[in-house]
């Protein structure tokens, strides 16, 4: 386990010198002294900031602390000696850290490897310690999601009376998020249950005429963000009826196309100059019997 403090310059004054000592026997002495710790969850979006908070007793004064990473790798990132705040230690944090007067320790911006356990150590004027332990779960920014409409088409040419319409939600490459739905225009928030399918990611409706202009939103979220898409249902079922009887009327028109070119093009071929057994004949002697001569 290795700590290293950036300085630019030369050598490290005296009292620099005396305070990094200080630095290793504080921490050394720590290790072997019965400790409290607790745990308290923190969670912050890529791209933001977050507060991770020194907290410790009523009338507990400190004069020492010491905030270190410890999971995925244990790194020294901040401290405080008698009022000097120092936070140039070589980590994946460097030039990221921010050292408050409160002793409370700000990262930013957040990446999404920030993610991990983080520690403070504190000792107070008479030689006490208290440690804390913080979880830190860095989350992505929850883009737009996508809305897929599928539509049950029935067999008639006719758009149907009612529409049976499967929605389908989904964002790409984001971990830990939820799936809902509400119906635009209402009070309630949320849809019934009976009608959500894969966790919520797909929303069955029943549309009849009256409710064209009803409309849904999937809003997908995670512990710090959410994003929402609208989608107007019954336009699908318009535009699938339409394209049903769109099919019907291939399947008739280019069969029947086909039969009628057919039918001319043998018509040309027996109508032809050369068709029948004496136009036969003529064609290959390539003499019309109007240009004959008479014999005399």
């Amino acid at each position: 386990m290795l700590w290293t403090l950036v300085v630019k310059g030369g050598c490290l004054p005296l009292w620099r010198r005396m305070a990094v000592w200080s630095l290793w026997i504080l921490l050394l002495w720590a290790a072997s002294l019965p400790i409290v710790v607790t745990g308290v969850r923190v969670q912050g979006q890529v791209g933001g900031s977050v507060l991770l908070v020194a907290e410790h007793h009523p009338g507990f004064q400190v004069r020492e602390a010491i905030w270190r990473s410890l999971w995925p790798s244990e790194e020294l990132l901040a401290t405080s000696f008698r009022g000097s705040l120092e936070t140039l230690y070589h980590s994946r944090f460097l030039g990221r850290t921010q050292l408050h007067s409160n002793l409370s320790l700000e990262l930013r911006p957040l990446e999404s490897g920030d993610s991990g356990n983080f520690s403070v150590l504190l000792v107070n004027t008479e030689g006490r310690a208290w440690t804390q332990i913080l979880q830190l779960k860095v989350y992505d920014a929850v883009p737009r999601p996508m809305v897929q409409v599928f539509i049950a088409v029935s067999g008639d040419a006719q758009p149907p009376k009612t529409c049976q319409a499967f929605l389908s939600c989904w964002v790409p490459n984001i971990s830990d998020i939820t799936y809902s739905w509400r119906q635009e225009g209402t009070v309630d928030f949320g849809i019934k249950s009976h009608g959500l399918f894969t966790d919520g990611q797909v929303l069955r409706v029943s549309l009849e005429p009256g409710d064209k202009g009803m409309a849904y939103s999937c809003i997908v979220s995670n512990p710090v963000s959410w994003n929402s898409t609208i989608v107007t249902p019954w336009e699908s079922c318009h535009h699938e009826a339409g394209k049903a009887s769109y099919k019907d009327v291939l399947l008739v028109v280019v069969p029947v196309s086909l039969l009628l070119i057919l039918a001319g093009l043998l018509s040309a071929w027996h109508w032809g100059p050369c068709s029948g057994k004496k136009k036969t004949d003529v064609c290959a002697n390539g003499v019309s019997p109007e240009t004959e001569n008479p014999l005399v």
